[in-house]
């Protein structure tokens, strides 16, 4: 049985900012040993200290996921300093805001070696201390794991690939006996300094597309992982809107980001190609949890609510797209769109409903 979050080890990778530091407060309010990994040296350790402060236990290591040799020194510090590990938190991200056509090779690459292979060097050095102690390899991925949108060419393929990878691995870890229980977290659009340290083309600060959630949404998403054996986990409802869409119709998304994809993640603040950016090193004063859209997000998720509870879980994606197809009706979209929303929704619904009656 997994471990309530009070007893385990659990190390973050992108642990400075953002979700990765909103996930390691919270695991350290509820009495985890914590530790945290991330290239920025004096915000870790600052955080290590604020956590220390406030009760908890915490181990700061810097760390550049992109090197193996220093993820494996993550782990081993981990053991040394707390005996075992029992969750390893897959989190370090980066992003870029261009068309493929104007993105060099090289800033392309590194979105896939921070996010993609930061994730396997993590799993790889993780995977013996996790069979020690049956412990949990979550990886954080995104909505856009299941779509990919304009802009972000890069970002969506490296979250694609992780799904793909997670898929496989998943397998094999069962098919020798592996007690390791393997999540794939997707939140949606996240309130986080994700955004103020991108690098972008677009001569514009980006943002994320809303409906925007806070980061705590994910941290507890993260936590819930942590304690239980689920294959994949969305944070908020937009995220499992877009998912179920693509698989309804991929076209008619197409459409909707043709029309919306570009200019729903562009703010008026003015940001320079040179800017300074996170995708190579790390930026200065960056150990912030939330960014600077708190006025806009949300900090519930009734969907996210509803699913956390397995028999629920369905019923919450119906209610979903049942409250998508109503709105596209209103918003006289095209007729195709709202039957194929509501058509997912009664489809969910009985699945619900068979799944309520099959445990009851």
């Amino acid at each position: 049985m997994p471990k309530p979050v009070s007893e385990q080890v659990i190390v973050i990778t992108g642990a400075s900012s953002g979700i990765g530091l909103a996930t390691a407060k919270e695991a350290a309010r509820r009495g985890a040993k914590v530790v945290l990994a991330a290239r920025n040296d004096r915000d870790l350790n600052r955080a290590a200290q604020e956590i220390a402060r406030e009760g908890g236990e915490a181990l700061a290591v810097p760390t550049d996921v992109t090197d193996y040799a220093q993820v494996e020194n993550l782990a081993r510090r981990a053991v040394e300093q707390y005996g075992r590990i029992d969750t390893w938190v897959n989190n370090a991200g980066v992003s870029t805001y261009a068309t493929f056509k104007e993105q060099s090779l090289e800033d392309f690459r590194q979105v896939q070696e921070v996010i993609f292979m930061g994730q396997v060097h993590g799993a790889k050095a993780a995977l013996p201390y996790l069979e020690e102690s049956e412990g949990a390899l979550v990886c954080v991925g995104s909505a856009l794991s299941d779509r990919g949108i304009p802009l972000q060419a890069g970002y969506c393929a490296a979250k694609h690939a992780l799904k793909g990878w997670l898929d496989g691995l998943r397998v094999e870890l069962k098919h020798e006996g592996s007690p390791v229980r393997v999540t794939l977290v997707k939140p949606s659009s996240i309130n986080t300094p994700l955004f103020n340290k991108a690098k972008t083309h677009m001569g514009v600060m980006p943002m994320p597309i809303p409906p925007i959630y806070e980061p705590e949404l994910a941290a507890r998403g993260i936590l819930q992982a942590a304690e239980g054996n689920v294959r994949e986990i969305f944070i908020g409802g937009a995220g499992k809107l877009l998912s179920v869409a693509q698989r309804i119709s991929p076209r008619i998304l197409d459409l909707q980001q043709l029309l919306q994809g570009f200019d729903s993640q562009k703010t008026d603040w003015p940001k320079s190609l040179d800017a300074p950016n996170n995708l190579y090193a790390h930026v200065e004063d960056d150990g912030r949890v939330r960014g600077d859209f708190t006025s806009k997000a949300k900090k519930r998720s009734l969907y996210q609510e509803i699913a956390a509870h397995r028999l629920l879980s369905p019923l919450g994606a119906a209610a979903v797209l049942g409250a998508a197809a109503l709105a596209s009706s209103k918003a006289k979209a095209p007729a195709m769109l709202t039957r194929l929303l509501a058509l997912g929704a009664a489809g969910l619904a009985g699945k619900g409903v068979l799944a309520a009656t099959v445990e009851g």
